[in-house]
C-alpha cells in the first residue's frame, strides 16, 4: 500500500493512503467516480470508472451524500449540474481542460448571435457557461446519435472540438460549422512517427480517438470513443495495437486484454516529453484525493440559474440514452 513519510501535503506521517481513502469513502457516504485517464492507482480505487457519458449517467444516479470526482473540472461541474443536492468535490480544482478553455461562453454567445438559425451542439468537454448556450450536449460515445436527432435541414454549430466535429461531418454527411478548439493531448500525435511505428510493427492495428487530427485519423484502422476503444481492444484480432489517445486508458486496456501488446502512439517533440498524458488529469493524486475526502473540499459550487440552464441540454443528451 502506498504510504507518505512526510507532511508535505498536510498528511500524517506514514499514512496508508489507499486504506484511508476507503475508510473516508465509507465515513463520508461518498462515491468515487473516475475517468479512464486518471492514474492507475486512482482507477483501482474508483467505485465507478468510465468515459464522460458513463460518468454523467453515474453522477445523475448517485444516491450517496458526496460525489468525489477524479477527472477534470468540467466533468465534476457536470456531476453538480445533474445531481445538485449532492456535495461534489474534486482532488484538484486546477484540473482543467484545454478544450474547454478554448471556447469562452462570451465568444460562443457572439458566434451564436451571428447565426440565429443554427442549433448548437456542444461536446461535453466544455464549461457550464457553454452548456447553458447549447441546444444539446454530446460525448464522443453518443455524438453520432445526437447529431442524427436533429433534422437534416437544421444547420448546426458544433463546439468546441474541431477534430471531433470534422469526423462527425464525414461520418454523417452534415456540414456543421466547427469551433476551432482542440485537445492538447490529441493534437500532439506525430503522423511521421506513427508511420515509423507501423513499419516497425507491421501486424499492429492502429486505433485512435476522434479528437485526433485528421492527418492521424486517416491512418487509423479503428476510430472510436474512449469506451469504444476499450471494447475494441477486447475483440480485435490483432495481438499488437497502437493506441492513439491519452495513456491512462492503457491500464484498463491491459486488464481487458492481458495477452495483447499495447503501444502508446508517439508524439511530436523531445523524447522526454510526456505529451500523450493529459497534464490536467494527472494533477489528481492519491494524496490530494485523501485530503479531498478528509476535508470535503475543494467543492464545486455553481450559480443556480446557470446550473438550471446548463441542465436542459444535458437532459436532452441523457434522454437519448
Amino acid at each position: 500500500m502506498p504510504t507518505l513519510a512526510n507532511t508535505r501535503l498536510d498528511l500524517p506521517p506514514r499514512t496508508d493512503l489507499e486504506a484511508e481513502i476507503r475508510r473516508l469513502k465509507e465515513e463520508r457516504n461518498a462515491v468515487l467516480l473516475a475517468h479512464y485517464y486518471q492514474e492507475s492507482e486512482i482507477q483501482d480505487l474508483a467505485d465507478f470508472l468510465g468515459d464522460s457519458l458513463a460518468l454523467a449517467q453515474a453522477a445523475e444516479k448517485a444516491d450517496q451524500d458526496v460525489i468525489v470526482f477524479c477527472g477534470v473540472h468540467f466533468m465534476a461541474e457536470t456531476a453538480k449540474i445533474v445531481n445538485p443536492t449532492k456535495t461534489v468535490v474534486v482532488p484538484d480544482l486546477e484540473a482543467g481542460c484545454s478544450l474547454a478553455d478554448s471556447c469562452p461562453p462570451e465568444a460562443l454567445a457572439e458566434w451564436k448571435a451571428a447565426h440565429p438559425e443554427y442549433a448548437v451542439i456542444a461536446y461535453i468537454n466544455c464549461t457550464a457557461g457553454v452548456k447553458a448556450l447549447a441546444d444539446c450536449i454530446c460525448t464522443s460515445s453518443n455524438a453520432e446519435r445526437v447529431v442524427a436527432s436533429f433534422p437534416e435541414d437544421q444547420p448546426i454549430l458544433f463546439v468546441p472540438d474541431r477534430n471531433l466535429g470534422a469526423w462527425l461531418n464525414k461520418k454523417t454527411g452534415r456540414d456543421m460549422k466547427l469551433w476551432q478548439g482542440t485537445c492538447i493531448v490529441h493534437e500532439t500525435f506525430s503522423e511521421r512517427k506513427i508511420l515509423d511505428l507501423r513499419a516497425e510493427y507491421p501486424h499492429a492495428e492502429f486505433i485512435a480517438h476522434p479528437e485526433c487530427e485528421p492527418a492521424i485519423l486517416r491512418h487509423a484502422d479503428f476510430i472510436g470513443s474512449t469506451t469504444a476503444l476499450l471494447n475494441h481492444v477486447k475483440t480485435a484480432d490483432a495481438d499488437e495495437l497502437i493506441v492513439g489517445t491519452e495513456t491512462g486508458i492503457l491500464h484498463q486496456m491491459q486488464r481487458l486484454a492481458p495477452g495483447k501488446r499495447l503501444i502508446a502512439a508517439p508524439f511530436e517533440g523531445e523524447e522526454s516529453c510526456r505529451c500523450n498524458e493529459c497534464p490536467h488529469m494527472k494533477l489528481n493524486t492519491l494524496e490530494k484525493l485523501y485530503l479531498c475526502l478528509r476535508d470535503l473540499k475543494p467543492e464545486i459550487v455553481m450559480d443556480e440559474e446557470l446550473r438550471k440552464a446548463a441542465r436542459v441540454p444535458l437532459d436532452r443528451m441523457l434522454a437519448l440514452g
